[in-house]
C-alpha cells in the first residue's frame, strides 16, 4: 500500500473517531429507525469499561463514539442558571422565575402548572442549544415530596400536604417539562426526592418509618402518578432511610418503582449521598460495598465522587460489568428520548435556540405567564369589612413598612430573573396620582410607628428570608428554615412589632410573604386584612398590586393546614400521618385549613347531582353542581370535592380531596361545574392482598370552598 493510501486510510478512520455524522453511518445505535433496546445493545457492545463507569455520572458523554449525553439542571419554579446557590457558575444567566413551588400549588390550577413547566423547558432547551451552550436537559423537578409538617425546612419546594392534590400537580409539571411530542421530550423530568424526605435536621442519617399502607396511600402517591400518568422516567433517591434502609440502596427502588411502576430511566443519588452511606448512615463498612449496593439497587447516576467505589466494587467482584450495563440502559433510554443520538432534523425541539430571534425570557408570552401565575397564587386570608380592595382614585396616604417590600429574595433553587418587580414597585406603579406612598424599612422602628400614624392605610410586608441570610445549616431566626435546617418554631418573630403598628393605625393590611405557614393567631384576631404570597416570582409586585387595588380578584387557596401553634403537631420525626397530621387526620381546628382562601366576591353552591349512585370499580362518576357569583366582582372560585367513608371498618382519613375545579364566574352569573370522580381513585392499599383495593359500601361526596367549608353533599354506593 502506498504512503498516500495509508494516509488516506488513517484519515478515514480518524474521521470515524472524531466525527459523529460519519459515525452515524457505522454504528447501529445512531439509527433512529431501530428499536430503543436494540440501539442500547449496540451502544453498550462497543463501549469500554471506563466509558461505562464514566456514564454513571451526570455527564454521560462518550467522545470516542460521538455520543453527546446531557447533564442536569435545577428547575423547581424556573430554570436555575444563577441565584444564591450559584447554579450559573461564574457567568449567571437570566431565566423566567416564577413563585416558589408552594406558591405555584396555591393557584389550584393544573393548566397553569403545566404552562410554567413548559416555559421552563423551552428556556432549558434554548440555553442548551443556543450559542451559549449552557446547562443540560435533565431537569431536577418537580419536588414530589409531601409537606407533612410545616416545620420542614424545604416546605417551599413542595406542593403541600395532600398526596392526591400533590400527585395531580406533579403529573402536570412532568408533562409540561417533557412536552406533547410522542417520540421525543423537550426536557426530562427528574423528580425529587424518593422517598419520604421531609425533615432536614439529621437527614443524612435519619429514618422515615411507617407502614406499607402509608407508603402507597400517602408518601409514594405523587411519585407513582408522576411515573405512571405523567411519564417521568427519572428521579432522585432521598438522603434518608425508609424503615432503616437508606433510600440509595433501598429495595423499593427496583422492586416497586422499576418492576411495578415501569420507571426504566434515571435513578440518581442526591448530592453527597453515596459517601453518606458510609460516613453518616454507617450502613456499609467501605465505599466498595456501598457502590456495589447502589448499582444493584438500580442507581445509575451518582452526584458525587463515586469512581473509587465503583472500581473497587468491580475489582473485588462485588459487581460485574454486566451489572453496570444493566443500569446504564436507563440512562441511555432517557438520552434517546431527548434526541441526543438522533439527527437534528428528526427532533423538532432541536430547533429551539437555533431559529429564535428573541431570548424567550424577554418575550411577552413568558412575562405574561409569570404575571398570570403569580396573580393566581395570591391567597386572601382575611378581609374584615371589605378593607380590600383599595381605591387608587381616592386621595389617601399609604405607608408601606417592612424590608421585604423593597426587595425580592431568591431561594436556594432559584435562578436569576431578567427583571424584578418588588412590592414597592408594584404599589407605586398601580397607585394613582392622588395616592401618596411612603416606605419604611424597619418594622420595629420608631419611624415605622410615625409613618403608620400619618397614613390613611398601612401595608406591612413581613415573613421569612428564604436563604436565612446566613451560612449553610444556619437560620438565626427559629421560625425560619431552608435546606439543611428545619424550623424550630411557627412564630413570626416580628408579630409584636406588626401589632404595634396596628395599634397606631387600625387600617393595617398584613402581606405575609413566606415559604411556609405561620401561627399568626394574634394578627388574625386583630388585623383586618391579611394576604399570603410566596417569594421569588419576578412579577410579585405587579401581581400583588393588582390584588390590593382590585384589578384582580384573588382566588389562591392554601395547600397546607396552618396550625394554631406547634402544640397541634406530633413529633417532627413521627412519619405516621394518621397520628393527627395534615387535614386528613388533624383532630382540632387549625388557624387556616387546607383549601382555604377568600376573594372579593361571594359564591353560592346549589343543585348537586351525580351521574350514578351505584358504581363499580373502574367507573367514573360525574359530580355536577352550580355556582353563582353573588358579589360585586368578577372572579374565580375553586370548588373542591372531598370524600368520606362513613361505613369503613378501617381507619380512614376524616376526609380526602379527590377533585377540584378553578372556574371564572362573572358577577351575577351562574356557572355549571362538573368534576369527574374515578372510582379507582377511591382505592386504598390492601397489605394482605398486596394490591390497591376499592371497598364496598357508602362514599359521601362533599363539595365545598375549602376542607372545612362544605356546601353540598351526595352519596354513592360502591358495589364490586
Amino acid at each position: 500500500m502506498s504512503t498516500v493510501k495509508r494516509i488516506g486510510v488513517l484519515l478515514f478512520f480518524f474521521l470515524l473517531w472524531v466525527n459523529k455524522p460519519v459515525a452515524q453511518d457505522i454504528y447501529p445505535f445512531f439509527d433512529a429507525n431501530l428499536d430503543t433496546e436494540a440501539r442500547i445493545d449496540s451502544l453498550l457492545s462497543v463501549m469500554t469499561l471506563d466509558e461505562k463507569v464514566n456514564c454513571l455520572s451526570t455527564d454521560p458523554d462518550i467522545p470516542r463514539l460521538g455520543v453527546s449525553g446531557t447533564g442536569h439542571v435545577e428547575g423547581l419554579h424556573g430554570l436555575s442558571l444563577g441565584g444564591p446557590a450559584g447554579w450559573g457558575g461564574d457567568n449567571p444567566q437570566p431565566t423566567t422565575i416564577f413563585p416558589q413551588a408552594i406558591g405555584l400549588a396555591e393557584t389550584w390550577d393544573t393548566s397553569a402548572i403545566k404552562q410554567v413547566a413548559s416555559v421552563e423547558a423551552y428556556e432549558t432547551r434554548y440555553y442548551y442549544q443556543s450559542n451559549q451552550s449552557r446547562g443540560g436537559l435533565v431537569v431536577r423537578a418537580p419536588n414530589a415530596d409531601l409537606g407533612r409538617d410545616p416545620r420542614w425546612g424545604r416546605t417551599e419546594e413542595c406542593y403541600g400536604e395532600c398526596p392526591w392534590f400533590n400527585s395531580q400537580l406533579v403529573e402536570q409539571f412532568v408533562k409540561g417539562l417533557q412536552g406533547p411530542d410522542p417520540d421525543y421530550w423537550m426536557t426530562a423530568s427528574l423528580m425529587k426526592h424518593f422517598l419520604a424526605n421531609s425533615n432536614e435536621d439529621g437527614r443524612d442519617s435519619s429514618s422515615s418509618d411507617f407502614s406499607t399502607e402509608l407508603f402507597y396511600d400517602y408518601y409514594s402517591l405523587p411519585f407513582y402518578n408522576g411515573i405512571v400518568n405523567g411519564g417521568s422516567r427519572a428521579f432522585m433517591a432521598a438522603y434518608n432511610s425508609y424503615n432503616n434502609i437508606p433510600m440509595a440502596v433501598n429495595p423499593v427502588l427496583k422492586d416497586i418503582a422499576v418492576n411495578s411502576w415501569g420507571q426504566n430511566g434515571i435513578i440518581c443519588t442526591d448530592g453527597g449521598a453515596f459517601k453518606m452511606l458510609v460516613s453518616s448512615h454507617h450502613y456499609f463498612p467501605d465505599l466498595y460495598t456501598a457502590a456495589a449496593s447502589c448499582v444493584i439497587a438500580g442507581v445509575n447516576q451518582f452526584l458525587d465522587n463515586y469512581k473509587e467505589g465503583v472500581y473497587g466494587a468491580l475489582a473485588n467482584g462485588y459487581i460485574k460489568e454486566e451489572d453496570i450495563d444493566s443500569v446504564l440502559r436507563g440512562v441511555f433510554r432517557v438520552m434517546i428520548k431527548l434526541g441526543q443520538l438522533d439527527a437534528d432534523s428528526l427532533v423538532e425541539y432541536k430547533q429551539i435556540g437555533v431559529v429564535d430571534t428573541v431570548d424567550p425570557w424577554l418575550t411577552d408570552r413568558h412575562k405574561q405567564t409569570a404575571l398570570d401565575v403569580t396573580r393566581k397564587s395570591v391567597v386572601l386570608l382575611k378581609n374584615t369589612d371589605n378593607t380590600l380592595p383599595l381605591n387608587a382614585n381616592k386621595k389617601q396616604r399609604i405607608a408601606v413598612i417592612g424590608y421585604l417590600a423593597d426587595t425580592l429574595i431568591q431561594d436556594w433553587y432559584s435562578g436569576m430573573p431578567p427583571y424584578e418587580v418588588t412590592i414597592m414597585d408594584g404599589i407605586k406603579n398601580k397607585a394613582g396620582s392622588k395616592v401618596s406612598v411612603t416606605f419604611v424599612k424597619d418594622i420595629a422602628s420608631a419611624e415605622a410607628l410615625k409613618a403608620a400614624k400619618k397614613a390613611d392605610v398601612v401595608i406591612v410586608v413581613a415573613g421569612n428570608n428564604p436563604t436565612c441570610g446566613a451560612r449553610w445549616k444556619q437560620c438565626p431566626d427559629p421560625g425560619e428554615g431552608k435546606e439543611a435546617v428545619d424550623r424550630k418554631s411557627l412564630k413570626l418573630s416580628c408579630e409584636k412589632d406588626i401589632l404595634n403598628i396596628w395599634k397606631a393605625n387600625h387600617n393595617t393590611i398584613l402581606v405575609l410573604q413566606s415559604s411556609f405557614p405561620y401561627a399568626i393567631v394574634d394578627s388574625d384576631k386583630d388585623i383586618p386584612a391579611i394576604i399570603h404570597i410566596t417569594h421569588c416570582g419576578q412579577e410579585t409586585g405587579n401581581a400583588l398590586a393588582d390584588v390590593l387595588f382590585g384589578d384582580y380578584n384573588p382566588a389562591g387557596r392554601l395547600v397546607q393546614s396552618w396550625p394554631l401553634s406547634v402544640d397541634q403537631l406530633p413529633d417532627m420525626m413521627d412519619y405516621d400521618v394518621t397520628n393527627g397530621r395534615t387535614y386528613m387526620y388533624l383532630q382540632d381546628d387549625p388557624l387556616y385549613c387546607f383549601g382555604y382562601g377568600l376573594g372579593y366576591s361571594d359564591f353560592e353552591y346549589s343543585n348537586i347531582r351525580v351521574s350514578s349512585t351505584n358504581v363499580e370499580s373502574g367507573e367514573v362518576v360525574t359530580v355536577e353542581f352550580d355556582i353563582t357569583n353573588t358579589g360585586d366582582y368578577d372572579g374565580d372560585e375553586v370548588a373542591q370535592l372531598y370524600v368520606q367513608f362513613p361505613d369503613s371498618g378501617v381507619k380512614r382519613p376524616i376526609k380526602e380531596l379527590r377533585g377540584f375545579a378553578r372556574t371564572n364566574i362573572p358577577k351575577g352569573e351562574t356557572k355549571h361545574v362538573a368534576i369527574d370522580l374515578s372510582v379507582n381513585d377511591l382505592a386504598y392499599w390492601n397489605a394482605e392482598k398486596n394490591k390497591w383495593d376499592v371497598e364496598d359500601g357508602t362514599v359521601k361526596i362533599q363539595i365545598g370552598a375549602s376542607s372545612s367549608d362544605i356546601r353540598l353533599e351526595a352519596l354513592i354506593e360502591i358495589q364490586k
